[in-house]
């Protein structure tokens, strides 16, 4: 018989929240120019976490914390994706926050505090626990955007954030309240056993499904609760937008999962939040691709750009079956990728005193970078989803999950094409801007050695992922037939 210590499913959230204390302390002796070495640090620890998640058992659903936190392939999936995009964002923003006097121990403590925020959401099978992830991640995420002090733009930008966020946190409380006393129970298993079994006052239910998913809504940044992206996007320096617009998708994407499926996913609580994601869904696919068009900002653009997508990502989840969730799961694990790709790009042609944020910086990039404005190239056709990018594959995916329900949710995957032909528009006027205008800028771009070649795999990777993406869609399939059985 095989000795499994009480604490082995959370070795990894563990070994982060020690080595963060490390860090930290090491970090005060010493000087600016020693810096580099919690930068290792930091990557080391993304690399441990990595093999400790890696190496653990994959079949096998572990619980600890008197059954407060779970360890299941679906939490190790994504918690590895995780570590992948903290460890890409790192590499990318070494020279952007240099630049910028941001390169102090502040950055990445809070990067890898925001990350165990995430992963402890990622294991949550207790309210609490979903909480208390969730606030670990918010307020990481608030002093990271803040980080500037002397930039009235990022200050506004974070202010605004921790404004709407407390309101967002609020709601969900008071949500999670409602289900406590209609439940008895703050363990989701357990809830889902006394829902399932009629044993709840159904008014009271609905109510707080109300109040859950409108939290839930403004994690994943979906209509009509999207105010704060564009803002935040825009305002918070690139380094952390790209951390924003990145790993924390995977973190939210698990927390519908724990909350809807896993606890609320009782059939007649289904029928309900179905019809809220679905009016979600068109709203985020509808605002969110039209108003992009408006954008002379690329920053702007793609938050307008994530709520779209964020859109796509709730079509797979209401479909309330293992196949859409599986779609929804690989959705997001691409959405990422393509994320970090794209402000990677942006990060790219940045300098000290220079922001490459708007459409006009990205003219005639393939006369100053024929390879980098191929890497664009292929970032963008993934985002707009044309073939054979990965892109296209992920949207094809969620939408015949959503087919195969037939009926009026046909007309649903026929609205999501539309709005996508749609937003096709302003990702191929980057490859317009590329291709066919004139550099405005003559600046040599010379990225670190790291950088170009993370970049390039980055971008290789949405045509490798699109040529070949069974592997990977048949993980996501694996992982939610054995944490959802």
């Amino acid at each position: 018989m095989q000795f499994i210590t009480p604490l082995a499913p959370a070795y990894a959230e563990v070994f982060l929240l020690c080595m963060v204390c490390v860090i930290l302390l090491i970090d005060l002796f010493l000087s600016d120019v020693r810096r580099g070495i919690t930068y290792a640090l930091t990557l080391a620890t993304l690399g441990g976490c990595f093999l400790i998640t890696g190496f653990s058992d994959p079949a096998s659903e572990r619980y600890t914390f008197s059954g407060m936190f779970v360890a299941d392939l679906m939490a190790n999936v994504l918690k590895l994706g995780i570590y992948m995009a903290v460890a890409i964002v790192m590499v990318y923003s070494q020279a952007y926050i240099r630049a910028r006097d941001m390169f102090r121990g502040e950055f990445f403590v809070l990067a890898l505090t925001a990350m165990l925020g995430m992963m402890v959401m990622v294991s949550a099978n207790h309210l609490l626990t979903l909480y208390l992830g969730l606030e670990l991640l918010s307020l990481s995420l608030y002093a990271m955007i803040a980080l500037q002090r002397d930039s009235a733009v990022a200050t506004e930008a974070a202010m605004k954030y921790f404004v709407l966020g407390a309101l967002a946190s609020g709601m969900l409380l008071y949500g999670m309240s409602m289900l406590y006393g209609a439940t008895g129970s703050l363990e989701l298993t357990r809830m889902a056993e006394v829902i399932g079994g009629n044993a709840a006052d159904q008014t009271i239910l609905v109510f707080a499904l109300v109040f859950i998913v409108a939290g839930l809504g403004f994690k994943l940044s979906a209509v009509p609760f999207h105010m704060w992206v564009p803002d935040v996007y825009h305002g918070a320096p690139t380094a952390v937008t790209l951390f924003i617009g990145s790993a924390p998708k995977l973190a939210a994407f698990a927390f519908t999962m724990r909350l809807l499926v896993s606890g609320l996913g009782a059939d007649y609580l289904v029928e309900q939040w179905q019809w809220m994601l679905i009016i979600m869904a068109v709203l985020s696919l509808a605002i969110g691709n039209v108003t992009a068009i408006a954008q002379t900002n690329l920053k702007r653009m793609l938050a307008y750009s994530t709520i779209s997508h964020m859109g796509f990502l709730l079509l797979g989840v209401l479909s309330g079956t293992n196949d859409g969730y599986a779609s929804a799961m690989f959705y997001v694990l691409v959405y990422v990728l393509m994320s970090l790709g794209t402000f990677g790009m942006i990060l790219l042609l940045s300098r000290a005193g220079f922001e490459a944020d708007n459409l006009d910086d990205f003219k005639g990039l393939s006369q100053r970078s024929p390879w980098y404005a191929f890497i664009m190239l292929l970032l963008m056709f993934s985002m707009a989803g044309v073939p054979p990018t990965v892109g296209f594959y992920a949207k094809l995916s969620v939408l015949w999950a959503v087919v195969d329900l037939g009926g009026y949710y046909i007309a649903l995957a026929v609205i999501a094409v539309l709005f996508s032909l749609i937003g096709a528009f302003y990702y191929l006027r980057i490859v317009k801007l590329m291709y066919f205008e004139e550099p405005t800028d003559q600046a040599p771009i010379a990225p670190r050695t790291g950088m170009r070649w993370v970049l390039s795999l980055n971008g290789i990777a949405m045509l490798l992922f699109g040529i070949l993406p069974g592997p990977l869609m048949m993980l996501c399939e694996y992982s939610i037939a054995l944490s959802l059985q």
